[in-house]
């Protein structure tokens, strides 16, 4: 019988890190970081020193103290051993979410990442837009190695990247690892390419739903992955309750409808807040926009991501407004001034490559587009935008000078300590620009509710369930009535 050893997602929403071992394989299902854990010792500004390898990690009890599967670079900096040959021989990646994605940073790139080609797309723009220290996803960046200086003597930091085994599952089609065969299913969550999986060997049929939801805009595709796992018997089922305790449901279309009614009521700029990987959300307020004859203003993020999907049934790049905010020197209007020659100079007479000095290369392959805008379109025709902003975007409101905007907040409540204290810094922001938020009624979940689960497992009926990604693992005893027998997972983490 299978072996399962749970490192993460054990009486907590997010850390999945699920091992499982079979007689002669093993793999793990998601290797994520545990939001709770995290921010009981960390804050934006308070991170794991990189130089410490992944020892700062272990100690928190962030990461597993499991030998054979961190990186070479890592270990030998800080003094520890390294196998020649991993000890897992892959993990299954459910989706692009960094509670079940972001530490593969410090796996060792020869272990084979299976993935959806659209939660490559995610992790590949996280990699290049983001600016977070651990965001080795798709290559690894060796660190802690020197190399000859190509001038003189001595030696300099390496550079050097190193792809990782990267492996794209394709959907409903088995493939073998070792005495498994695993399938990946898609399933409907708020951002694309969820899946979850079904894997077998001659003792066990494990099913792991990943996170889903029934309400999003692509409910078969999870009525579809329910019936495949019911025909497969499973004798294993590992299943998300992230929402066990929630009775109801707000869908993309009721967010559309409610969004449209209170757009059409503003008369000024409406601002609104939806998570930059929710593709679903940015087609509703799409939507939303076309029919209030108004248009959609997104950040250069989030048409980088979804840039990288076009031809997948996303709204056109071109057919959006991309704001260019000012950066560095602030070079993109007639109100500043720069010294050239001992003669200060308003940017608008200064040559334009000046500005774009201070952008990221991969902003620079929009800056140029006619779909770009800046904040005096905002200012001179507020009536017809809606601008997404997301927390760290309302800077941009000191350029804008909203007057008698609307603030939709389309976006998940606080459900943390370090949630509540930015949730404080919004409501600061808008008091000081007067605009009127509105924020009930306008996030759909990307989370099953608790009957929707209990139904879904009901319908699967494996031999045995065992609850993680949830805070109320006892929810799940109902299911005893079934002949279920509901299995309540130890965690193999320390805890705090």
């Amino acid at each position: 019988m299978a072996d399962l050893s749970f490192y993460g997602g054990v009486g907590e929403i997010g850390g999945n890190k699920i091992k499982v071992d079979g007689q002669e394989t093993s793999f793990f299902f998601d290797f994520g970081l545990a939001f709770a854990r995290a921010n009981d010792y960390l804050s934006e500004f308070l991170q794991p020193r990189k130089s410490n390898g992944i020892l700062d990690f272990v100690a928190l009890g962030l990461l597993p103290c499991v030998k054979g599967i961190y990186r070479e670079d890592y270990l030998r900096h800080s003094g520890m051993s390294y196998q020649s040959k991993p000890a897992v021989d892959g993990v299954f990646i459910s989706h692009a979410h960094v509670d079940h994605a972001a530490y593969i940073h410090h796996l060792r790139e020869d272990i084979p990442i299976y993935l959806s080609q659209e939660s490559l797309f995610i992790l590949k723009a996280l990699e290049d837009t983001g600016i977070a220290s651990f965001s080795d996803y798709t290559q690894l960046k060796k660190t802690f190695h020197l190399v000859p200086k190509k001038r003189g003597e001595g030696h300099t930091r390496s550079r050097e990247k190193v792809n990782r085994e990267i492996r794209i599952t394709r959907p409903y089609k088995f493939f073998e690892m070792g005495e498994f065969h695993v399938k990946s299913i898609p399933v409907d969550h708020s951002l694309p390419g969820a899946c979850g999986y079904v894997a077998l060997n001659d003792d066990d049929t494990i099913v792991y739903t990943g996170d889903l939801r029934f309400h999003g805009r692509q409910p078969e595709l999870t009525r579809k992955f329910v019936d495949i796992a019911r025909k497969s018997r499973p004798t294993i089922m590992l299943s998300e309750g992230t929402r066990i305790k929630s009775e109801h449901n707000i869908t993309e279309d009721e967010i559309e409808e409610r969004a449209i009614k209170q757009v059409d009521l503003a008369r000024n700029l409406v601002i609104v807040n939806y998570p930059v990987r929710d593709l679903d959300r940015l087609i509703t307020f799409y939507r939303v926009a076309q029919h209030t004859n108004r248009q959609l203003v997104v950040s250069l993020k989030q048409a980088y991501i979804l840039n990288l999907f076009q031809g997948q049934g996303y709204p056109d790049v071109s057919d959006i407004l991309i704001y260019k905010p000012r950066r560095g020197w602030g070079l993109i209007d007639n109100k500043s001034f720069a010294c050239v020659e001992d003669e200060w100079l308003c940017t608008s007479d200064i040559d334009p490559q000046q500005s774009i000095r201070d952008y990221h290369n991969w902003e620079r392959e929009f800056l140029e587009r006619d779909n770009i805008i800046k904040y005096q379109e905002l200012q001179r025709e507020p009536e017809s935008y809606i601008f997404r902003s997301d927390f760290f975007e309302l800077k941009e409101l000191i350029d804008i000078k909203p007057k008698d905007a609307v603030y939709i907040k389309s976006s998940t409540e606080p459900f943390d300590p370090q949630m509540e204290i930015s949730e404080r810094k919004v409501q600061n922001w808008l008091n000081l620009f007067k605009i009127h938020y509105v924020k009930e009624g306008f996030h759909a979940s990307g989370h099953a509710s608790g009957p929707e689960i209990l139904k879904m497992i009901q319908d699967i009926h494996p031999d045995k369930v065992f609850p993680i990604h949830t805070e109320y693992p006892e929810e799940f005893a109902l299911l005893e009535d079934d002949g279920i027998e509901v299995v309540y997972p130890q965690s193999l983490q320390p805890k705090n």
